[in-house]
């Protein structure tokens, strides 16, 4: 089962995150059928927008989106402060040859354009205010870069992002999928901050130190070195859309009555895809006449 970690170090002035997403990022590829080049990019969003999201007191849901001019066209996550998260791309099967080093060309596949961070309350007790929206523009389109960047421009909070991905040749694919994010709150001193930025500099890739039996705290040894530090609570990850049949349905009955009859005049049903999920529902003739009986 992944988790997900969050603790403090250095007597509360730093906050960490670490989370292991190796089988909820596999379901998602398995879900998109999403090439190698944007499953590195799919995964890296989908594990920062959790550890965001655990951040966040007060908030229902955060939407993570990132809309460049490269081939993927688009990627968006959600996640929630409970665990659950989902994601999808514009176009799943982009692809770009590797780099000279041999790693996945994920900057090359987002490109360039604007990170955008969406947070939404009030959806437990039937509200609906207006979300905040941030935004920043990609610098990099590595997405780990942008994370941080985010952070520290629009959330004013100084942070290291460490995100990865590492694929297999055969199913299930994804062997390993994790990330740490370390946030310096008032009172973190210049000297700690230059002991991560050297500890993190100097550790072996994510995605090495990652195996079945690995635990997201052994990710924060590795970006905190010698700090100590102190897990504060920890909670299971998984993929999970919030779609259903009743949703499917709504969605059909808010086109309207005349749109309604139409397609159940002209098709005899409908089918809804998910876009977050790739979940199809398919609307019978019988379905189509209760939605039409329940709009008179």
């Amino acid at each position: 089962m992944d988790k997900l970690v969050q603790g403090i170090a250095a007597d509360g002035a730093i906050r960490v995150f670490g989370a292991i997403t190796t089988d909820t990022v596999a379901e998602a590829i398995r879900r998109h059928q999403t090439s190698p080049t944007v499953s590195a990019a799919l995964g890296r969003t989908m594990t920062g927008a959790l550890m965001m999201a655990s951040t966040l007191k007060e908030v229902d849901r955060l939407t993570v989106k990132i809309e460049g001019d490269g081939p993927v066209g688009g990627i968006t996550a959600e996640a929630n402060g409970d665990g659950k998260v989902r994601g999808y791309v514009k176009n799943a099967v982009a692809e770009l040859p590797s780099k000279s080093n041999g790693k996945f060309d994920v900057s090359g596949v987002v490109g360039k354009g604007m990170f955008y961070v969406i947070r939404e309350a009030g959806f437990d007790i039937g509200l609906r205010p207006e979300p905040y929206v941030g935004s920043v523009p990609i610098v990099s389109g590595e997405i780990a870069e942008d994370f941080a960047f985010y952070l520290a421009k629009s959330e004013q909070i100084p942070s290291a992002v460490m995100l990865g991905v590492l694929l297999n040749n055969t199913a299930p694919f994804v062997a390993a999928s994790g990330g740490v994010m370390v946030q310096m709150l008032p009172g973190a001193n210049e000297h700690l901050i230059t002991m991560i930025e050297d500890t993190i500099a100097h550790a072996p890739h994510l995605t090495s130190v990652i195996g079945q039996d690995t635990h997201p705290s052994e990710l924060v040894k590795l970006a905190l070195g010698e700090i100590d530090f102190q897990i504060l609570d920890e909670k299971d990850v998984t993929f999970e859309c919030t779609c259903s049949m009743d949703r499917a349905k709504s969605m059909v009955s808010a086109l309207g009555r005349e749109e309604v009859a139409s397609m159940l005049e002209e098709q005899g049903g409908a089918v809804m895809n998910c876009g977050f999920c790739n979940e199809i529902y398919t609307l019978s003739e019988a379905d189509m006449e209760n939605l039409l009986k329940e709009q008179k």
